[in-house]
């Protein structure tokens, strides 16, 4: 009683409740509209740093524009208390489909992914990773399209720390480590091995063992359809980087692992059996139950329209940014199908600008979009000394990296700091390699040292090449050259299988040939034939190694380059690197088309 309330609104369910707050059904009281209002606890709104995360959380919807995410309407503050007025989504969550149906068929649950996935691609797309991807927080409509909803624990990519739901945790969550959009498509493959098992990954019977499981064990495919076992390995990898780089790349490999097994009708009919599935349980809609909402896409419209209420009932200039087709550009190029179009048509864009208006009794709603992106401060690349501690490996053996590395300097720091990570990421995996390498071999002290090459600097990508020399008693093949792409408005970076239209062995075959093509005799190590001489047996084919880190990769102005050590073939180790430029006349129709434009090519010629 005397609880502090949103002015304008009327409460009309609880839909949760937690340490933290409450989250409530409401109703516009002059439109009637539906919407969402999250509160902070009454005994957390005067801690300045609670108000500043939930301040937090408000900016981050607010920044996110996408028909997969529940969209923000405004964040309500006065002394009394704070909230956050969103998207009233009416569906089912994906823990409540679950718990009455089971396991989904195949294509149901890889629909329900994809569509999540579009959301999670829009918030990597923005460099914001949301770390409590589970069924809970994945809703599902009457229309058999899902949202993404709650990021209250969201951060920017980089940030470490041990928040989430434990069963659906990433090993780097567990180990502290930095977040990135790796971690999600962690917790997102958990959830797929859910759907279509009706179990999770891992179990235990106490925190511990769920670590170690986590951490350890081998990944459950045995009970997954071999059509998708793939998608689990990848997902489920122990190593963020042996993932696909975020949801964008997770939904290309899932689309297209999706038609070869299920055909090209798979979306329409996994869409056709989630909406029956949520069907099921539409009494469980908020706003069904309450004769507000028709559970379908006209959701997605009505919480739209909803939004000027939201923001008109305080005062506020513009109306809160609905769910629109705008985000990331990433979620619009893998969100085509049937799952793209519809996603884009059962949700309103409402055109609003950023707004901070005071109202009566000291409240203000702050609307937290913006009709445009705020353009990115420029950043400068520059090469910065590198000597890191001499490390001992044991049995009198050292190791020490020493020389340069790109960083950025100049843009917003946050942004820097991701960049850099990225920028110094495939020295760092180099060296836990050699370290773990020399633990078991080798005498006296090590050295490597690193000597970095800006390939590209434009507004979107930034390439560096990495010569390396390992110094000390060691035999050959320990010079592998590293290279990193980064997107500098994101800070993601491009690995090998990242740059492609199909990131598999057999969509990354022509290559092979190309490569050849190039070198002396039309073949590696200047010898003739299919295999040549110190090839007894495996592959002379790179594609088959290309996500494996054997191969490194980084586009140019002129084109791919393309560097591996001709020993991952089976050749002699005195054939040395391979290190070649492909022109991207002859690899441009493998590389992605985003990226082959933002490169650009082809370069207009000097008159």
């Amino acid at each position: 009683m005397g609880a502090w309330r949103v002015p304008g609104y009327s409460e009309l369910r609880v839909l949760g409740e937690g340490a933290q707050g409450r989250v409530v059904l409401a109703r516009h009281d002059a439109t009637g509209r539906p919407a969402a209002i999250k509160y902070l606890s009454a005994s957390l709104a005067g801690d300045a740093g609670f108000r500043d995360r939930f301040r937090g959380e408000a900016e981050l919807l607010g920044r996110l524009r996408n028909p997969f995410v529940a969209q923000l309407f405004g964040l309500v503050e006065t002394p009394e208390g704070a909230a956050i007025v969103m998207e009233a989504v009416d569906g089912a969550s994906l823990k409540s489909v679950l718990a009455e149906r089971g396991p989904l068929a195949p294509e149901a649950a890889l629909a329900v992914l994809k569509g999540s996935l579009l959301g999670l691609s829009a918030a990597h797309g923005l460099g914001i990773v949301h770390r409590d991807y589970k069924p809970a927080n994945v809703i599902v409509r009457g229309d058999g399209l899902s949202k993404l909803i709650d990021f209250g624990i969201a951060v920017d990519a980089g940030a470490s720390g041990r928040s989430g739901t434990p069963v659906y945790m990433a090993p780097e969550q567990w180990r502290d480590e930095p977040a990135s959009p790796a971690t999600d498509v962690y917790a997102a493959a958990c959830v797929f091995f859910e759907c279509v098992t009706g179990r999770r990954p891992y179990t235990a019977e106490d925190q511990a063992g769920l670590m170690g499981r986590h951490l350890t064990a081998p990944i459950p495919v045995d009970d997954v359809p071999a059509p998708l076992r793939p998608l689990i390995e990848r997902g489920l990898a122990k190593d963020p980087w042996e993932r696909p780089m975020g949801a964008a790349a997770f939904v290309s490999e899932l689309e297209s692992v999706a038609a070869g097994a299920y055909g090209p009708d798979w979306e329409g009919r996994g869409v056709r059996t989630l909406a029956g599935a949520a069907a099921a349980l539409s009494m469980l809609f908020p706003l069904t139950a309450l004769g507000l909402g028709g559970g379908g896409a006209s959701a997605g419209a009505a919480g739209a329209a909803g939004s000027a209420g939201a923001a008109g009932a305080a005062g506020a200039a513009g109306s809160g940014g609905a769910a629109g087709t705008g985000g990331a550009g990433a979620a619009g190029a893998a969100g085509k199908g049937v799952i793209g179009t519809l996603g884009a048509k059962g949700a309103a864009a409402v055109a609003g600008g950023a707004a901070a208006v005071a109202v009566g009794g000291g409240a203000a709603v702050y609307v937290a979009v913006a009709d445009q992106a705020p353009k990115a401060k420029p950043v400068v690349a520059r090469l910065a000394a590198l000597s890191e501690p001499r490390q001992d490996l044991g049995g009198g053996k050292t190791f020490q990296a020493q020389g340069q590395v790109v960083q950025v300097t100049g843009g917003d720091p946050a942004l820097n700091r991701k960049i850099n990570q990225a920028l110094r990421e495939p020295l760092e995996r180099r060296w836990a390699k050699i370290r773990n390498s020399l633990g078991e071999i080798g005498r006296g002290p090590y050295t490597d040292l690193a000597t970095p090459k800006i390939l590209m600097r434009n507004d979107r990508l930034l390439s560096v090449w990495y010569t390396v020399e390992l110094r000390g008693e060691r035999g050959t093949g320990w010079d592998q050259s590293q290279a990193a792409t980064v997107d500098l408005r994101t800070g993601a970076s491009y690995r090998p299988l990242d740059l492609f239209r199909v990131p598999t062995e057999q969509g990354l075959k022509p290559l092979d040939g190309r490569i050849k093509a190039r070198q002396p005799g039309g073949a590696y190590c200047g010898r003739g034939g299919s295999g040549g001489a110190g090839l007894p047996q495996g592959t002379d084919n790179p594609s088959a190694f290309v996500g494996s880190g054997e191969v490194t990769m980084a586009l140019t102005p002129a084109g791919l380059r393309v560097a591996f050590y001709l020993s991952v073939l089976g050749y002699e180790s005195a054939c040395g690197q391979l290190d070649t430029l492909l022109p991207y006349a002859e690899v441009g129709d493998m590389v992605k088309p985003a990226l082959l434009k933002a490169v650009p090519y082809p370069s207009p010629k000097r008159s």
